[in-house]
């Protein structure tokens, strides 16, 4: 018997419990420790066996890290098929997490009985595959038609009481091993056994749809889909020999490989967070704007009291009134009721104008204008106002902590905070790790991450850190292709087309074009040597003052909540290339995509050779979660992997012979590429 799974016998009833720490995943070691059990329970001629997981958790998935390795015996589906067919009723004691595996192996059971905590679904999707054990034959059987395209092209994971309410599960309680052993189980063929629901056209097509919006060019939702459809025409076991044929094909392919790469990224970065240290119980955010009020309400979301700083009166006023609406909305989405709301409105906040009287916070985070000099006022402020104790954060998008942070009395303390609009709702901090940042500063701020379930990815000081430099760099790029030929509406659908929720251009409409304006005239790009400078967005700002969505104007024409190709914008490029002697060319969206990539890639290996970000994977997060890279593709770093070094090196020796002042190669990618390593590899 192995270690992951345990076998006792009493009362004529064989009990099965999975104990592979921490979540539980079938690996190869619990699949042999499930044919061990069942053949010992058969042989003991019990009346019934009860199927569970040990501590919270049934059984979490597949081990994804077998993924990548050739499959060895046995098999999940041989598994799934034995307790289906077992001569005896095997009864599924759900006390947590059935995911994927898990709950295919319930999906087998006699009958399913699952505690009031219990979470249920066929997540596999979002790692690029399907039910690989037949859970896409088994689920519709079961649950009917309309059901399964529900839960399993879109992932989706749902509580006992609702699996409960569509048939999923047969009973809830507190206590599933006990119910598990004296259910009264119900008067049915086994879930295989069912008749197929009644095929849906209107439902399978509506379903297609569906998952073309919310995960375009995403191959694996379609398939399940066209697996779903299966269950209503195939046998059972035509269906779940299909079933793993499409697994199997899915599991080595580069989506796959993407998703499953982010996946862990993931899982490390968040695992920073449970490093021992002190958690943050109290706070002062300066700013009550759009960014201020979303990290303050996103502290209050956790049980933090806060204090939320503004300039006067008036300022306070507007802040306390961002706040409400972000309340109000948690009401309209189901997410509080309105007097939850009112309370914790009440309970965990104080609104202030000016520095006196602040409590002794444990962390004052600053969100106010990009500006050096107003951010050093406002800590010289909180550095006075706070005891040396405090964390101090500064949540700028490009300026440098250090700077920032001259004559703190205690820098060490002091760190950068970089979170993503809106600050409430995106995953993504990058933690910037300043000159003086202490150890202890360092892991509570990644510990606050953690409990406000973000994804923290530590950076160093640069200009931009990770994705503001990145994003810099790929913008250049786009703004040199523009003057070269192409138009912004041909760049921006080009990008969409690679997997991109927005292409630069309608990015820089919806953030507003005098940011990327502002940055500019930091850097000095105009004068700065050695630099191709591309004046179009300079232009379109200073001599039509058009901004973006918010003046109804900018790259595009805003009418009626739709973005149309402006001929004024489009007259405006052309006339920079010919002011600038340039004969324009035609780009194909294949070459506009190989440039823009190509321009990430660089920055990145920049990045990595700097030490800016510690890995690959890092600056891959950053990207996905803060500037909608395609998941798909797991970030420009594997992405370039898949693509191969040698191969994007060659690109941009290319690139750079024809224009060295826009491209040059990367010492690191130079030598990756010599060396035959992947960016996950240095």
């Amino acid at each position: 018997m192995s270690d992951a799974v345990h076998l006792s016998l009493a009362d004529d009833i064989a009990v099965i419990t999975i104990d592979n720490p921490p979540v539980n995943v079938a690996s190869r070691a619990v699949r042999a420790g499930l044919m061990m059990a069942l053949d010992r329970a058969e042989a003991a001629g019990v009346a019934r066996v009860v199927l569970t997981g040990a501590g919270k958790t049934f059984v979490a998935g597949a081990d994804a890290k077998e993924f990548s390795a050739p499959p060895r015996p046995p098999h999940l589906p041989d598994i799934a098929n034995r307790i289906e067919s077992f001569p005896v009723p095997v009864v599924a004691a759900i006390n947590g997490a059935a995911l994927g595996g898990g709950l295919e192996l319930a999906l087998a059971c006699a009958a399913r009985v699952a505690a009031p905590r219990a979470t249920l679904g066929l997540p596999e999707v979002t790692l690029g595959v399907v039910p690989g054990a037949g859970g896409t034959q088994r689920l519709p059987r079961l649950v009917g038609l309309e059901q399964a395209l529900s839960l399993i092209p879109e992932g989706r994971v749902i509580g006992a009481a609702e699996a409960l309410r569509i048939g999923l599960v047969d009973a809830m309680t507190d206590d599933p091993v006990a119910a598990a052993r004296i259910l009264a189980l119900p008067d049915r063929p086994a879930t295989g056994a069912r008749p197929a629901p009644a095929c849906d056209p209107v439902a399978i097509e509506a379903a297609r749809k569906q998952a073309a919006r919310r995960s375009p060019q995403q191959i694996a939702p379609q398939r399940a889909i066209d697996l779903i459809e299966a269950a209503v025409r195939l046998s059972l076991a035509e269906g779940l020999a299909l079933e793993r044929q499409n697994f199997l094909d899915l599991k080595t392919g580069d989506q796959a490989a993407a998703l499953r790469y982010v996946f862990f990224a993931e899982r490390a970065a968040m695992g920073q967070g449970k490093a021992q240290g002190a958690d943050v119980r109290s706070a002062v955010v300066v700013g009550g704007g759009t960014m201020g009020a979303g990290i303050a309400y996103a502290l209050a979301g956790i049980g933090v009291t806060v204090t939320l700083v503004e300039t006067d009166a008036a300022a306070v006023e507007r802040a306390r009134a961002n706040i409400a609406r972000l309340f109000d909305d948690a009401v309209k989405r189901g997410k509080a009721s309105a007097e939850r709301a009112a309370s914790d409105m009440e309970r965990l906040f104080t609104f202030r104008a000016g520095y006196d009287d602040l409590p002794p916070v444990d962390i004052a985070i600053e969100a106010v204008f990009e500006d050096l000099s107003i951010k050093r006022q406002v800590f010289a402020a909180l550095d006075a106002a706070l005891p040396e104790t405090a964390i101090l954060a500064t949540n700028t998008s490009y300026l440098d902590p250090d700077r920032i942070a001259k004559g703190v009395r205690n820098p060490t303390r002091f760190l950068g905070l970089h979170f993503f609009s809106p600050a409430h709702v995106m995953k993504l901090v990058e933690v910037i790790r300043a000159r003086d940042t202490g150890p202890e500063t360092l892991v509570t701020a990644l510990r606050l991450a953690a409990r406000l379930r973000k994804i923290p990815v530590l950076a160093g000081v640069c200009d931009g850190f990770i994705g503001n430099r990145i994003l810099t760099r790929y913008r250049q790029c786009c703004d040199v292709m523009l003057i070269e030929g192409a138009l912004p509406a041909q760049i921006d659908a080009a990008m969409r087309g690679f997997g991109l929720a927005m292409g630069p251009y309608e990015v820089q409409d919806l953030s507003g074009l005098d940011i990327a304006y502002a940055n500019r005239k930091r850097l000095g790009w105009k004068t700065m040597p050695g630099f191709r400078y591309i004046p179009i967005a300079d232009r379109i700002v200073e001599e039509t003052g058009r901004l973006g969505r918010k003046t109804g104007a900018g790259w595009y024409d805003h009418t009626g909540g739709k973005a149309v190709s402006s001929a004024l914008i489009d007259g405006i490029v052309v006339e920079e290339s010919a002011r600038a002697g340039i004969v324009r060319r035609r780009f194909t969206d294949a070459e506009i995509v190989a440039r823009a990539t190509a321009a990430m890639v660089e920055e990145g290996f920049r990045i990595l050779g700097e030490r800016i970000a510690e890995r690959a994977a890092d600056i891959d997060l950053v990207m996905i979660h803060g500037y909608g890279f395609p998941r798909w593709r797991g970030g420009p770093m594997h992405w370039a992997g898949r693509v191969g070094l040698s191969e994007i090196l060659r690109r941009i020796e290319g690139y750079a012979a024809e224009d060295p002042l826009s491209w040059s190669v990367p010492d690191l990618l130079a030598r990756a590429a010599a060396e035959g390593k992947t960016p996950e590899e240095l």
